[in-house]
């Protein structure tokens, strides 16, 4: 096959992988309800963790990853290059924050797209970590955390880029970023207004979605 075409197949392998909605399916077979009708309307880990609880949040943020990282691995089965696995974990950030199998209404892709950058740079994700918590301890806000961890992730693959590494992930996290700040455009707007709400250690419930 041509690389056009890999790349088309794997975009769509990503899609489909992104689209599971799992924050939706977890709160239908638990509980019986749909996550987007509580809080920010997300399918992402926040807002399940309001809907449902600690330990469905933590299935729904571990399996929102394996997409992504599933996505990748399709992409190299496929073998069109390592910009197939940029283009299937960017189609699997589409696919969850608007999924074909559940009306185009998804998460924020931040989990996601941890997923694949894990499987292209072990490096870079682990800066996405650090910067993530740090800011989200500093803060008390998910969404700041979440802003936080896709910068923090560019900056580790453009490091290990300079160094001699692979661009590919750095592509990655200029494009995943682009999209997680899109996903997040009411959240910047709250910022700005000093209106997003904070992470209660006592109380999780009232966490505004940022994944």
């Amino acid at each position: 096959m041509s690389g056009l075409v890999t790349d088309a197949t794997a975009a769509a392998a990503g899609y489909a992988v992104g689209s599971i909605p799992v924050g939706l399916v977890l709160g239908r077979v638990t509980r019986g309800l749909d996550v987007r009708d509580i809080g920010s309307g997300s399918t992402g880990t926040t807002n399940v963790l309001r809907a449902i609880g600690p330990g469905a949040a933590a299935a729904t943020f571990a399996l929102d990853v394996a997409k992504g990282a599933v996505a990748v691995s399709c992409a190299r089965a496929l073998g069109p290059g390592r910009d197939g696995e940029v283009v299937a974990a960017l189609a699997a950030m589409v696919g969850h924050s608007w999924p074909v199998f559940a009306g185009f209404r998804g998460g924020k892709s931040v989990a996601t797209a941890f997923g694949g950058l894990l499987m292209m740079s072990p490096e870079a994700s682990a800066w996405a970590v650090a910067g993530g918590v740090s800011a989200l301890l500093a803060t008390r806000t998910v969404s700041v955390g979440s802003l936080a961890a896709a910068g923090a992730g560019t900056v580790g693959a453009g490091l290990a880029a300079l160094r001699g590494g692979s661009a590919t992930p750095l592509v990655f996290t200029g494009l995943a970023s682009a999209l997680i700040v899109v996903r997040h455009a009411d959240n910047v707007r709250r910022l700005a207004r000093g209106l997003e709400p904070r992470v209660s250690l006592r109380r999780p419930t009232p966490l505004v979605a940022g994944l």
